[in-house]
């Protein structure tokens, strides 16, 4: 009768140590789907981060684009009121040399004022170039701190998911480790 219980202890325990394995298998498959789950995951956050960034330098440069189209209107109004300011000059300055020598005080004074819608058109010319060139900086500026914001967002996640891979190895290894073992002691 001891040889019967004994038969029976063994294989009350063959069956738990099967039992046990099954439940490891599917711990350990469980932990391989979950793994599977955070790479896609990670995958889909560095990838919604590279088109967030990838978003924010379209519309940076079409900023940029918008900023030199109006800076080249800008220079082309400069050079079309020039244009029509020397025009206007010329065309005066004819007039009043056909004039007698009481309308040269006159033509004097219409250079005078001439010449200084000129420097006024042309310094506000300057300062609005110089406002641009101020705003295209900045953008950059921005820009370049996008792509830093952008490389650490990847980085951060590249690096938890190496932490979260090295945790999953490392329970993976102690569950083989305890399977090991109560192989070891099943075997003796």
């Amino acid at each position: 009768m001891a040889g019967t219980a004994d038969n029976s202890q063994e294989e009350q325990d063959l069956l738990l140590a099967k039992a046990e394995i099954r439940d490891l298998k599917r711990t350990v498959t469980a932990l391989r789907d979950a793994l599977e789950k955070n790479q896609g995951d990670a995958d889909n956050a560095v990838r919604q981060a590279v088109s967030g960034a990838n978003g924010e330098i379209a519309l940076l440069k079409n900023t940029l684009s918008a900023l030199r189209d109006e800076l080249e209107i800008a220079r082309q109004d400069k050079e079309r009121a020039l244009q029509q300011e020397r025009a206007a000059s010329h065309q005066e300055m004819q007039q009043l040399k056909a004039t007698a020598g009481a309308l040269r005080d006159e033509l004097e004074l219409l250079r005078s004022e001439s010449e200084i819608a000129v420097r006024n058109a042309v310094a506000a010319g300057q300062a609005e170039i110089a406002q641009l060139h101020a705003t295209i900086g900045s953008l950059r500026e921005a820009l370049e701190l996008a792509r830093i914001d952008r490389d650490n967002a990847v980085r951060h996640e590249h690096s938890l998911f190496v932490n979260e891979a090295n945790q999953l190895q490392n329970t993976v290894r102690l569950l083989r480790d305890e399977l090991e073992s109560f192989k070891s002691a099943g075997s003796r």
